[in-house]
């Protein structure tokens, strides 16, 4: 019983830490212009419509969150 709240008490910490890094982002997201403008990110533009499919910037984020992951998973 007593390894199991461990267990839950420590998965708490590692969502709460989680959070707080997007939460960072969020707060930097508009800082930091390149993000959402890279090569390869998809737009499409008609009269009255627009389609945008961050694909560049789909794949760093998520090769950044691996490698967090990653590196949090050795430890």
């Amino acid at each position: 019983m007593t390894e199991s709240i461990q267990h839950i008490g420590k998965l708490l910490i590692i969502s709460g830490i989680v959070i707080i890094a997007v939460g960072g982002l969020l707060l930097l997201s508009g800082k930091l212009p390149w993000i959402g403008k890279l090569p390869g990110d998809i737009i499409f533009q008609k009269k009255n419509f627009t389609f945008y499919f961050p694909l560049a910037t789909s794949i760093l984020l998520s090769l950044i969150l691996t490698l967090i992951f990653w590196i949090l998973g050795k430890k």
